[in-house]
């Protein structure tokens, strides 16, 4: 067998460790398109609001509508490599086949930043609905990460198709929700009072309008380019249904056409609650740029304190349904890494009984958590209630942006350099679309550079990226398996083919 890269050395596993993680075989198109928008969805509930203070709502929409064009260029070339490559490994697997061991290690590092951040991410908006509707005094928010964590954890271990089950049906709930939520907007917004309420103050931060009627970009083209990486959030998360292939039914025909369903959704979704939300009377652009919750804020301003509450309990499910289906994702990153031995294979072991990754769902869900935890004690219960969520979303951007680079230019070379792969979907938009993509990532990491919780943020990436990679050159790269990535990878090598050194 030929090998492209004549650095790692692959050691010998058996039928048994292959047995020892195996996935089952459970989801179709329509548990697909679940799993990709409900990943995404809580992100239309909380988080994308923030950057009102960077843009207004004009520079939010236009930021939303780039941010879009990017993940369309991203799904159309995702959708191609996973018809094409049906492996766990995704992104790691398509930078593998494209650029070598390095270049998958790497772009399997970026995915797994973002993929256990971001959980830690919705955990933090969850309890931050909870606190609100509840009264739950912030210091307890600790103790319902661990019970959050925990009921998820529990549901995605014990059975594949109850998971997939859970997925679809919050899903449709939290999709209802939003179309009942705009829908009560509608009668009552109030665009130009509300939406466009936020100035520029002399010191060039955001000041409220008590009249609104203010600029549709209070901060220029700039404040459009600095809001990008909050859009982000409205979008993040789709391209992990690619790590579901070995447990779809039919990953070369329904792999792609959930992503492609899945991002259709959310971008109708996303553009609606754009609009919509900082419309609504008594709530507006300048106040949503600091809130925890915009969804039930809007609710409450519709329909009172007390129906809003209700409705809020309701509204949760969003981000219920995000943080289910990434704690999902995690598992199936970290599982597809260290099947391969670029983590420790210990992490790859699937349940004995319900054949889910659970060492990889357990320990990544410490890490979230662990990490969430230092940041809270660090600083204290009330500038850490009031960092950690930023904090973490420029971590998980951050990841999510470079892997995207990665997996673009990994789709561009492959159709130059394997164009005669069996690719049973083909990009409509090919390499101008994947090019895209790449340019709008890099923008958007750009700016998020100047946010001043991106060095916070960006320095436990560092430490991650450096112990990892310490790791795989160390001991990792004489330790890989044979799974079904690498021996694709192995078999459409690019560059000169040699013999893999096997170890004993």
């Amino acid at each position: 067998m030929a090998a492209s890269d004549g650095s790692v050395t692959y050691k010998k596993a058996d039928a048994q460790y292959f047995e020892q993680r195996h996935l089952s075989r459970y989801a179709g198109i329509w548990s697909l398109w679940a799993l990709g928008v409900g990943a995404v969805i809580s992100g239309l509930f909380s988080g994308w609001n923030l950057g009102f203070a960077t843009g207004g709502w004009g520079g939010m929409l236009v930021a939303a509508i780039i941010i879009a064009a990017m993940y369309i260029g991203l799904t159309f070339s995702i959708a191609e490599m996973s018809s094409a490559l049906p492996h766990t490994g995704a992104a790691y697997s398509f930078a593998r086949t494209a650029m070598g061991p390095w270049g998958g290690f790497v772009t399997g590092l970026c995915e797994n930043v973002e993929y256990v951040i971001t959980p830690a991410v919705i955990v933090t908006f969850i309890t931050a609905y909870v606190n609100a509707i509840l009264g739950i005094d912030a210091a307890w928010s600790p103790l319902l990460w661990i019970v959050f964590y925990a009921i998820f954890l529990g549901l995605n271990i014990f059975g594949l198709e109850l998971s997939f089950k859970v997925t679809l049906v919050v899903t449709i709930i939290s999709l209802a929700i939003l179309a009942f939520f705009c829908a009560s907007a509608v009668p009552s917004m109030d665009f130009g009072r509300w939406a466009l309420n936020i100035g520029v103050g002399p010191d060039g931060a955001a000041i409220e309008l008590p009249e609104g009627h203010g600029s549709y970009f209070p901060f220029g083209f700039t404040g459009v380019l600095a809001t990008l990486p909050f859009a982000v959030w409205l979008f993040l998360g789709i391209e992990q249904l690619p790590l579901a292939a070995e447990e779809s039914v039919d990953p070369t025909r329904d792999m792609p056409r959930g992503i492609l369903a899945g991002i259709a959704t959310l971008i109708v979704a996303a553009m609606f609650v754009v609009v919509l939300n900082p419309a609504i009377p008594g709530i507006g652009s300048f106040f949503l740029q600091t809130s925890g919750e915009p969804v039930l804020a809007g609710f409450r301003a519709i329909y009172g304190a007390g129906g809003g509450a209700i409705l809020g309990l309701v509204a949760l499910t969003g981000l219920i349904a995000s943080f289910h289906a990434m704690v999902y994702a995690q598992g199936r990153q970290v599982y597809s890494l260290s099947r391969a031995g670029y983590f420790p294979t210990a992490l790859s072991l699937t349940h004995g009984t319900h054949k889910t990754p659970h060492v990889a769902m357990i320990a990544s869900s410490v890490v979230g958590l662990a990490v969430m935890l230092v940041i809270w004690f660090a600083l204290g219960a009330e500038k850490g209630a009031a960092a950690i969520g930023n904090v973490l979303l420029n971590m998980a951007v951050f990841g999510a942006m470079f892997s995207y680079v990665m997996q673009a230019i990994s789709f561009i070379i492959m159709r130059v350099r394997l164009p005669a792969i069996k690719r049973p979907f083909v990009s409509a938009l090919g390499i101008p679309g994947a090019v895209m993509t790449i340019g709008i990532a890099l923008v958007t990491l750009y700016y998020q550079v100047q946010d001043p919780n991106f060095t916070k943020g960006v320095m436990w990436v560092a430490l991650w990226f450096a112990i990892a990679i310490l790791y795989f050159a160390l001991i990792g790269r004489h330790k890989l398996v044979l799974s079904p990535e690498e021996e694709f990878a192995l078999e459409h090598a690019i560059g000169p083919e040699a013999e893999p050194a096997m170890a004993e």
